[in-house]
């Protein structure tokens, strides 16, 4: 049984607010680039691309994190961009969940082998089950929850939402 945790209209508020924040700690930048992992991570940060270009002069520069999530190890880490286009930039990289920290530990990872201005993180839920030492700089809301359960977010034209199932 799905309950829903978020309404499209709270995921958007939450997104918004997430934005202000990436701008916030960046407002001196003239590029900042977002970093969404494939899947719900993309389409979460290509979001918060849209509303960080109507608040911020900032050339808001979307890059793909491509990775296998069940065996990042494995698979390794690539980007859409080159190292040389977000070498010295601030860099927020952004996932919808973060459950285990797997995939963000990963993806954090593959970011700091370049000299990087700053790099912070930003998902929409985080649900406090960390087996490595990563956190949401920025985040939408926390779940505490058991294991067992499951967080499904939905992406959808005008209707979003956020699942515990």
């Amino acid at each position: 049984m799905q309950n829903k945790i978020l309404s499209h209209e709270q995921i958007q508020h939450k997104i918004r607010r997430i934005a202000y924040q990436i701008y916030e700690s960046n407002v001196t930048e003239k590029k900042i680039i977002i970093a969404g992992i494939v899947g719900g991570g993309l389409n979460f940060a290509t979001k918060l691309k849209e509303i960080l270009e109507d608040i911020t002069e900032a050339d808001i520069i979307l890059c793909t994190v491509l990775m296998d999530k069940t065996n990042p190890l494995k698979s390794g880490v690539t980007t859409s961009l080159e190292e040389k286009q977000y070498k010295n930039r601030p860099v927020v990289l952004v996932d919808d969940v973060l459950n285990s920290g797997t995939t963000l530990i990963y993806g954090v990872h593959h970011f700091l082998r370049t000299p990087l201005k700053r790099l912070k993180t930003a998902v929409l839920v985080n649900r406090n089950h960390k087996k490595y030492p990563v956190k949401a700089d920025f985040k939408g809301i926390s779940l505490s929850t058991s294991l067992q359960e499951q967080i499904i977010v939905e992406f959808k034209k005008q209707n979003d939402a956020v699942y515990l199932n």
